[in-house]
């Protein structure tokens, strides 16, 4: 949820500076979002990066390695997200963070299943647990329409 007022936020900040400053460019939908998907993604992914030892306790026990695969994300988020603003690399980098977000499910279900707390000091209810779930085709219906609902 966190993450999606981040989107939100970003995406209508840059559509409210391109209004003041009459920018077409920013008075588009899909670059605000785009610009507001590789803001969010980075900066995840360098908290993965920053604190990887802080969010393996999500992942699952049966996984391998989870600093590794809490490593191995940031470093996704990072570049996909940056991907995300290259025209040559948008549509690789979209599919990339959509399967990003497929293979990141399980540790939210993980997280909800085993009533842990939600990265970020967030509130550990269990209503907030489960609705971020919900949240994660959102994020990939807001790449899709970013990138292929132009």
């Amino acid at each position: 949820m966190a993450f999606f007022l981040g989107l939100v936020s970003i995406a209508a900040l840059l559509y409210g500076i391109g209004w003041i400053a009459q920018n077409n460019y920013l008075l588009t939908f899909h670059n605000d979002m785009l610009w507001a998907t590789t803001t969010m993604f980075v900066l995840i992914g360098l908290m993965h990066l920053r604190k990887p030892d802080q969010l393996t306790y999500m992942i699952a026990n049966f996984m391998p390695n989870a600093r590794l695969l809490v490593l191995l994300s940031g470093v996704a988020e990072v570049m996909l997200g940056i991907g995300m603003v290259f025209s040559e690399t948008r549509i690789l980098a979209a599919w990339g963070l959509i399967l990003l977000l497929m293979a990141m499910f399980p540790a939210n279900i993980n997280v909800a299943v085993n009533k842990l707390p939600p990265p970020g000091n967030l509130p550990a209810k269990p209503w907030y647990v489960w609705s971020r779930l919900l949240f994660q085709p959102i994020y990939i219906i807001w790449i899709w329409y970013a990138v292929f609902g132009r």
